[in-house]
């Protein structure tokens, strides 16, 4: 397969549509990504110019995008590119389409709070379909569960900075 894969920073720029279809869900939206410039002369960043795409995302990914995301918020997207051209009222249109395959928060700009999204069994796997990585393990020997741990108290120590620590050399 000889699919385009790019992986996009920017911002949510229009409300996340979902629609269910006869495949599954598919969710949605316009993103803009806006080239950041260092100007020596002036000192300060600047902006360039903004280019928008159309995002989709289907089945659970759709539909946990759905849930998650919300016009403004920065998002890391990565999935195959699709450029194609249209004619309407005779201007030649262009159009840049991702099919995602993984969005996340950019977290540079930010703090998330995980949580897993329950499925019903089977959900998004057809016969034969094997877990994809990332699919939870069935707890066994040596598995054990950790505890959730408030995401804002995880902040609030990286934030006062790694603990000092004594070393000894032999």
């Amino acid at each position: 397969m000889n699919d385009t894969t790019v992986t996009l920073v920017g911002n949510v720029a229009t409300a996340v549509e979902y629609r269910d279809t006869a495949t599954g869900g598919v969710a949605r939206f316009r993103f803009a990504v806006t080239a950041r410039r260092w100007d020596r002369e002036r000192g300060l960043w600047s902006d360039g110019p903004t280019s928008f795409y159309t995002v989709s995302a289907w089945r659970s990914l759709g539909a946990n995008l759905a849930a998650s995301v919300s016009v403004g918020e920065p998002l890391v997207v990565h999935g195959r590119l699709r450029v194609r051209e249209d004619e309407q009222d005779g201007r030649r249109t262009t159009f840049v389409d991702v099919a995602a395959l993984a969005v996340g928060h950019d977290l540079s700009r930010g703090t998330a709070a995980f949580r897993r999204a329950a499925r019903p069994v089977g959900a998004d796997q057809g016969p034969g379909a094997q877990p994809g990585p990332g699919a939870p393990e069935e707890p066994g020997p040596g598995l054990v569960e950790a505890p959730a741990r408030d995401p804002w108290a995880i902040a609030a120590e990286a934030a006062e900075g790694p603990a000092e620590r004594l070393v000894t050399v032999p």
